[in-house]
């Protein structure tokens, strides 16, 4: 079992920066990827970034590209999503999820942060 918690979520002015931070534990995880999504009010969930916890390979949604940045600090088991630049449309629950290289999809979640930018 993985288990993941995040936080770092807050109320932000548009412009402004939010680092959101997931704290894994339960298992070795070199083989896994973590992933960031999101979840705005009555939209569907979707991908943010996530990253390769052994090579370090990112990818971005296009919506947050150059904006967002993942990261793994391998030696703590936190997984990082700097956030910069925000826009009243980056509002959403975030969550964190990890899937091993050879898995289709997540299979471990998070509870969610609630990150609100404001106008």
């Amino acid at each position: 079992q993985v288990q993941l918690v995040e936080s770092g979520g807050g109320l932000v002015q548009a412009g402004g920066s939010l680092r959101l931070s997931c704290v894994v534990s339960g298992r070795t995880l070199s083989t896994y990827v973590m992933g960031w999504f999101r979840q705005a009010p009555g939209k569907a969930r979707e991908f943010v970034a996530d990253v390769s916890w052994s090579g370090g390979r990112t990818s971005y949604a296009d919506s947050v590209k150059g904006r967002f940045i993942i990261s793994g600090d391998n030696a703590n088991n936190v997984v990082y999503l700097q956030m910069n630049s925000l826009k009243v449309d980056d509002t959403a629950v975030y969550y964190c999820a990890a899937r091993t290289r050879w898995d289709i999809s997540y299979k471990y979640w998070g509870q969610g942060t609630q990150v609100i930018v404001s106008s």
